[in-house]
């Protein structure tokens, strides 16, 4: 396995990893709100000085494309363009989504083998971002925004276990009531579940064009319009 550096700054949950050719997985991450600028630097420092690596170790930059956080994926997008052009490595991206369900995979071994994934990223109100994958990490279903309500994946849960998770999947609990949902609470974007599907993209050189590169956004951003106190006409 290449030495590949991975960043997660897609939802509140900043995390950066190092996976080395040893095998060994250095992992930090905090969820304090607005930090991610602030830290993803001091981060990436700490694994590489705990896996006992240099930056001229690296093999690659993973990052998580989205979607989340419109702020989030542009700070850790930017990091790693940086060190891509910096170091003269390639640039490697993950799928948000993808890369929760594969930590879910990754995590319990007891899920039914027929059971689908569906890994939900808060996107306000009652939408969010989701997609559908199968015990094996396959896409059934392409990643979409939607308002979430009682009638939500009927189609899949008539015949499937699900399995929601995910901090979109929290609010989702009181409004999916299918006998066949279940949810679950401790699955969160992780660069540590980037690995498995970085080192797989390595492999095939898939790598993106560190210049023309774009986080996976989903929506457009809109800015809210701050309000004005104390005008007078």
């Amino acid at each position: 396995m290449p030495n590949i550096l991975c960043i997660e700054t897609a939802t509140t949950i900043c995390s950066v990893a190092m996976i080395s050719n040893s095998g060994s997985v250095m992992e930090k991450k905090s969820s304090e709100k607005n930090a991610h600028s602030a830290i993803v630097t001091l981060f990436i420092e700490d694994v590489l000085k705990d896996a006992g690596l240099d930056y001229t170790d690296i093999d690659a930059v993973a990052v998580s494309k989205g979607p989340g956080s419109y702020t989030g994926l542009r700070i850790g997008v930017s990091t790693a363009k940086g060190l891509c052009y910096a170091l003269d490595i390639p640039l490697i991206s993950v799928n948000t989504l993808q890369s929760m369900a594969n930590g879910l995979i990754g995590k319990d071994s007891n899920i039914d083998r027929d059971a689908l994934l569906c890994p939900m990223i808060d996107a306000r109100r009652m939408e969010v971002y989701s997609a559908i994958y199968n015990i094996n990490g396959e896409e059934i279903r392409e990643t979409k925004a939607e308002i979430i309500d009682e009638n939500s994946f009927a189609d899949y849960l008539a015949n499937n276990k699900m399995i929601f998770f995910g901090d979109g999947a929290v609010k989702c609990s009181e409004i999916i009531t299918h006998p066949n949902a279940v949810f679950i609470n401790e699955i969160h974007p992780s660069a540590a579940n980037m690995a498995f599907i970085a080192d797989m993209k390595f492999q095939k050189k898939q790598f993106e064009d560190v210049a023309y590169f774009e986080p996976f956004y989903l929506k457009e951003f809109i800015a809210g319009i701050p309000k004005v106190k104390g005008l007078r006409s």
